[in-house]
């Protein structure tokens, strides 16, 4: 049988992550199998609507029996960038831990989002996103466990997916708190506040080499090569806002 590595560690935790759907079994056994130390189960945020829970119930007592601790978080399992968000701050909140990252045990968003939040990092030795092949795939029933056992677990491969440079996604973070939207001169000397512009000119040039210097390093990056900002002229002033794409990457990149 081919399973995942897993790093023998006094220091690491053997951290795995795993979102909630109707499967148990391929939650239980890899961890179990994997010696994981926690497991996180990312459940929908809609507690009412959620069909799931049964199956949350029933994998963190089997968890409890084999001795290995459970936590939940919340995400919404329609919205991709939501759990790719919750799942990159899991691994931000144990950053030297060991991650083990289960793409099979949700839905489809699920496996997606997964993957992307792995691949999001740019030191990912110690993410490790496997998929848990079932030994059993009974006839469908609604509401019933999908799956049964687990034949293989087979690793999988991480792609760096390619993100803006640490000053873009400075200027994302002033926009997103300023509502998706800002006067292009006020982000102009926020940036030059927070350092993220360093201005060397005359008193009398400096306002228009700070505006200058804004569009060119990182207005221009983030609307022509990101697609992340649009910009629009009323008046005689200039704003800034996210385009869909724009706002959908700060749900996850910060």
């Amino acid at each position: 049988m081919d399973t995942v590595h897993t790093m023998e560690s006094m220091l690491n935790l053997r951290v795995h992550i795993a979102p909630v759907g109707f499967e148990i079994d391929r939650v239980v056994v890899p961890a179990a199998k994997m010696k994981a130390d926690l497991v996180y189960l990312v459940v929908d945020r809609n507690i009412a609507t959620d069909k799931s829970t049964k199956f949350q119930s029933e994998i963190i007592k089997k968890l409890k029996r084999k001795k290995i601790d459970s936590k939940v978080v919340y995400a919404n399992r329609l919205q991709l960038f939501d759990i790719i968000r919750v799942v990159k701050e899991i691994i931000l909140d144990h950053r030297d831990d060991e991650f083990y990252v289960n793409v099979a045990s949700g839905s489809k968003i699920h496996a997606i989002a997964c993957m992307m939040a792995c691949m999001v990092f740019d030191d990912r030795k110690n993410i490790h996103p496997f998929y848990p092949q079932a030994k059993e795939y009974p006839a469908y029933k609604d509401n019933e466990q999908q799956t049964y056992g687990v034949e293989e677990i087979y690793g999988l491969p991480t792609y760096q997916l390619l993100t803006p440079n640490k000053d873009l996604i400075e200027i994302l973070k002033i926009i997103k708190e300023n509502e998706g939207r800002i006067q292009k001169k006020v982000l102009a000397e926020i940036a030059e506040d927070r350092k993220i512009l360093n201005i060397n000119a005359r008193e009398e040039n400096h306002s228009q080499a700070r505006f200058a210097s804004l569009d060119k390093k990182l207005i221009q990056p983030l609307m022509h090569t990101w697609n992340f900002v649009e910009e629009e002229k009323i008046g005689k002033n200039r704003w800034i806002s996210f385009t869909d794409d724009g706002k959908n990457a700060s749900e996850f990149l910060f």
